[in-house]
């Protein structure tokens, strides 16, 4: 499993597969358990992708999951499967928003006061990238997943992804410095 988990559902393999079937069965406190250790997961993919609707997205892609938890073969597969769909509706949140008016980010959760600057720094440098460069940019970075897994994830070649993260790269530099 990627990331670290907020509980230790996250970590235990076993309880997280009774989740899964208990919520593919339809119990309801399985399924609340479930999207409770999911959502700080598909909040870290989402929010640097989609942004200030990193919220928005986050909330779709645990609507997505809750509607297809079903559809889950194995339980062992839930992360990438909800990584997925968490990069999916991320990218339709940020392609919907690129085609919009840039409105006030009133509203964000607002970093500790020593970090004030950083995240400022960082945010306005990623607002300068396109949803697709932020994409890869997570999903190597944050997620730590190689080249090959982001291409089969986006499902696009391997080339264009080297191509996106050269790009988004200089990007971020570019706007960092």
């Amino acid at each position: 499993m990627t990331g670290d988990g907020n509980t230790s559902t996250f970590h235990d393999p076993q309880l997280l597969a009774r989740l899964v079937e208990g919520a593919q069965c339809g119990d309801a406190l399985a399924m609340d358990e479930l999207l409770g250790v999911l959502a700080p997961y598909v909040g870290r993919i989402c929010g640097p992708v989609a942004l200030q609707d990193g919220a928005d997205a986050a909330q779709e892609t645990l609507i997505a999951v809750f509607r297809s938890i079903r559809q889950l073969k194995e339980p062992a597969a839930l992360f990438g499967w909800v990584r997925a769909i968490a990069v999916r509706e991320a990218l339709k949140f940020a392609r919907r928003r690129r085609r919009q008016p840039t409105v006030s980010m009133e509203g964000e959760e607002v970093p500790a006061s020593g970090e004030i600057h950083l995240a400022s720094d960082i945010a306005d440098a990623l607002h300068r990238l396109t949803p697709e460069h932020r994409a890869v940019l997570m999903l190597r970075h944050a997620e730590g997943l190689s080249e090959q897994e982001v291409s089969e994830l986006l499902e696009i070649p391997v080339g264009t992804v080297r191509s996106r993260l050269f790009r988004a790269r200089r990007s971020f530099r570019s706007a960092w410095g």
